[in-house]
């Protein structure tokens, strides 16, 4: 892709940068790229001001999120559809909170609150990684990666998730390259709600990632980069 094109990537909650080093490393010879830091606001609306401000100009974007990060990719459109030529939705959904999700993250808080607060610790591990990858460095990584974004950003970050909108009215009206992919073991973010995305979007193509749980940018890097080459080719 040689038009001016600048690759936005978006990490979830409790992801810094490295959720997308490979990917940034392997296309950064094609166009360029930036990881955007949502680790500052505690509103989507606030994460996706800070992303397209990190990409001055009106040049186009092929806006990329992964959970959490989907969500501020749909925002991102919302604000920006003039600057927004293609959009890539990873393990995330359309939907809004239910308000059991809201109920548990709010437990959540109110733990951390209290001091409780060890990032991603083994326990939550199986929710995030396919079963393959408990048993490696890759768990290590994950964990180090949650540490590293720490408490703080981690209330702004679950405050800002409650508050969503919802984004499934909006699908029919993304008339962009899109690809919609999940890992085939995402938990988190089922396939089912990839499968809702791609329906709603005219022309999305649906990608599902063998061996891969909610992270598959760090589980599946090769998989993951491919389809990317193809959706910025397309």
């Amino acid at each position: 892709m040689t038009d001016g094109t600048t690759l936005l990537l978006l990490p979830g909650l409790l992801c810094d940068a490295r959720l997308w080093r490979d990917q940034a490393a392997a296309l950064g010879a094609v166009l360029p790229c930036r990881i955007a830091d949502l680790t500052h606001d505690d509103s989507i609306g606030g994460m996706a001001g800070r992303a397209l401000a990190a990409v001055p100009g009106e040049g186009p974007l092929a806006v990329c999120g992964l959970s959490m990060g989907g969500y501020v990719a749909f925002e991102i459109w919302r604000r920006a559809p003039h600057r927004v030529a293609r959009i890539a939705l990873f393990d995330t959904s359309a939907r809004p909170d239910t308000e059991e999700q809201t109920r548990r993250r709010r437990a959540l808080l109110a733990l951390s609150e209290s001091g409780m607060f060890r990032g991603v610790t083994p326990r939550l591990l199986p929710q995030l990684l396919h079963p393959d990858h408990l048993a490696g460095p890759l768990a290590a990584e994950v964990m180090a990666m949650a540490e590293r974004v720490g408490r703080p950003a981690f209330h702004r970050q679950q405050r800002a998730i409650m508050h969503r909108a919802d984004s499934r009215p909006d699908l029919p009206r993304i008339a962009i390259p899109a690809l919609v992919a999940v890992g085939e073991g995402d938990t988190l973010t089922p396939p089912h709600l990839a499968e809702e995305m791609a329906a709603g979007i005219p022309g999305a193509r649906l990608a599902r990632i063998p061996g891969a749980g909610h992270l598959p940018s760090m589980e599946k890097p090769e998989a993951v980069t491919a389809l990317l080459r193809e959706w910025l080719d397309a």
